[in-house]
């Protein structure tokens, strides 16, 4: 049983490598599958707990495996989709063949693509969310395009609390988090005199 887990870590460990294809229509912009999950998580945890109703735990593990299927299929743009079909639900089968936490997580993913819980669509405007992020921070880094992609990313979310959360995204600078404009310690360095540390 353990070498079958461990042969699924490393099969996870595959979304490391995997690119997330967008980016080449786009024409800037870089990420893998796993950097998406990973930050597709956070957002997930944040806006379940703005939602008293649902089951954080369950919205976070959702936006973990949902593109778990990506490390057999690639991940698939909206251009690819309007021609392949990816057999997703048969790679997940053989991803988790054999663990017995593997019903669990197609349980979680089949859940997140019905998306009929108040935990999938969560789940989904976190996906969405991550990806308005990129978008914001392309668009401030000059790509033009990004705003066009933003419009249509804005309009697919489902819950109120990410459409609040996409229009403070909208209305911030991807850097306001590190570069505080309003401190002098961009201009005196951290020895300055006003306690800025």
């Amino acid at each position: 049983m353990m070498k079958r887990i461990v042969e699924f870590l490393f099969e996870a460990g595959m979304l490391k490598k995997t690119p997330r294809t967008g980016y080449q229509f786009l024409g800037t912009g870089a990420e893998s599958v796993a950097d998406h999950s990973f930050r597709t998580a956070v957002i997930g945890y944040v806006l379940a707990n703005g939602e008293p109703s649902s089951d954080p735990f369950k919205v976070v593990l959702m936006c973990l495996f949902h593109d778990l299927p990506e490390a057999r299929t690639g991940d698939q743009n909206y251009v690819n989709k309007r021609y392949v079909t990816a057999d997703e639900e048969a790679a997940l089968k053989d991803q988790v063949e054999g663990l017995a936490f593997g019903p669990q997580i197609r349980a979680i993913i089949r859940e997140f693509n019905a998306c009929d819980s108040l935990e999938s669509r969560l789940a989904k405007d976190a996906d969405q969310l991550d990806l308005i992020l990129e978008l914001k921070e392309q668009l401030a880094l000059g790509n033009p395009q990004a705003d066009e992609w933003l419009h249509y990313a804005v309009q697919r979310l489902r819950t109120e609390g990410a459409r609040e959360m996409a229009r403070q995204i909208q209305a911030s600078e991807h850097t306001s988090w590190w570069f505080q404009k309003r401190t002098d310690w961009w201009v005196n360095g951290p020895n300055n005199d006003n306690g800025v540390s």
